[in-house]
């Protein structure tokens, strides 16, 4: 497991939670921030929750604060990051090649970036190739690719229109020669609401390509037809009215317009997949005979660490007071919340029993993870 080999984990023991903190971003007290704060609110009421519960009172602040921050790039505009950022090439003189002197193709790669999904809200995550062919004897600080691709990833996204959107910004800003955009794109994990099982590799390819020959198998603007898992929904079936006006507003909130032909079911595909955690008749098997409920294992408004201490708590009452429990998150909380750092995890531990008292068999439990996952 990554984040207890890099020993990054929190220590649950039976008398207290060891709670993380989160950076806090901007825009609290506005408008926007308000009204998505009370939507929200709307959403965590249609689940059953008690908004003014412990853990959950700054819940829609943080929550607006997130989405206003993935979707900042409705305000921003290429061309105040491309104006200034072009400059001549070395050689300028020489009128050889493409950039006056260079020439040949200019490739930027693995830019991590994530966006938000207009399909279903979830978050995934880009990795996005640039390349470029320059003319007019100026090339563009490669630092600006970055940021132009920020730009279109900070919005409401689909990844072949992310990848037609950086191909013609940057077509039209720097106006080179030819230019490249290829994604690497990775849905958030998404349950199978068939079968309850999460799919960890739902990834897409994404490519848009101007003035540039390349081999007709690269392909020209392709992606995964289904590339969100919420589009295969067979029937949306009735959803919560108030919960799915709720989501409209969110999206009205961000600068969107929820009436926008791929937005119409997104509010209702949100639903579904926000009240999906709300089943708690999924029967777990232990052994082949031991058959429970997961109603105490619910992860509605449950933190990492608590989640960790329902499920030991859980499992004790039929496999005795001696349990272990550690449980390894994908933080992609703190991704959509400013702090950008892709493959990051945590790992909380509930220990009762004797693993509360005794750290030889703690130790040992925990050397025995990494070596079996």
């Amino acid at each position: 497991m990554g984040a207890l080999d890099e020993c990054h984990y929190n220590v649950e023991l039976e008398n207290g939670i060891n709670v993380g903190e989160c950076v806090e971003l901007g825009f609290e007290g506005e408008p926007e921030t308000l009204a998505i704060e009370d939507a929200v609110g709307v959403l965590l009421q249609g689940l059953g929750e008690d908004i003014n519960r412990e853990g959950l009172r700054k819940t829609p602040l943080r929550v607006a604060k997130a989405l206003r921050e993935g979707t900042r790039g409705y305000k921003q505009k290429v061309n105040d990051i491309v104006s200034g950022a072009l400059f001549p090439e070395a050689g300028l003189e020489s009128k050889f090649g493409h950039a006056g002197g260079a020439g040949g193709l200019v490739i930027v790669r693995d830019l991590d970036h994530f966006s938000y999904c207009e399909s279903c809200l979830l978050p995934f995550q880009v990795k996005c190739h640039v390349g470029y062919v320059p003319s007019a004897q100026r090339v563009v600080g490669l630092s600006k690719l970055s940021r132009v691709a920020e730009v279109f990833a900070k919005r409401l996204q689909d990844p072949q229109r992310l990848a037609d959107e950086v191909c013609s910004a940057l077509q039209q800003g720097i106006k080179p020669t030819g230019v490249a955009v290829v994604l690497q794109c990775s849905h958030i994990h998404f349950p199978d609401f068939e079968s309850a099982i999460f799919d960890p590799n739902h990834q897409g390819w994404s490519s848009q390509i101007q003035g540039i020959n390349v081999d007709d198998a690269c392909g020209r603007g392709s992606v995964n037809k289904s590339w969100c898992p919420s589009q295969t929904f067979r029937k949306m079936g009735a959803s919560d009215s108030a919960m799915v006006s709720a989501v409209s507003s969110i999206l009205s909130s961000l600068g969107e317009d929820p009436s926008r032909k791929e937005l119409a079911e997104t509010p209702a595909r949100f639903v579904k997949v926000f009240l999906n955690f709300k089943n708690t008749n999924l029967d777990m098997k232990l052994n082949g005979f031991v058959r429970s409920k997961r109603d105490s294992l619910t992860p509605t408004g449950t933190s990492a660490e608590r989640l960790t201490r329902q499920i030991a708590e859980t499992v004790s009452t039929f496999l005795g007071e001696d349990v272990m429990v550690v449980v390894e998150a994908s933080h992609t909380c703190m991704i959509s919340r400013g702090i950008e750092k892709f493959g990051s995890s945590t790992a909380t531990v509930a220990v009762l029993g004797r693993f509360s008292t005794d750290p030889t068999a703690r130790a040992k439990f925990l050397q025995i993870i990494p070596n079996s996952s």
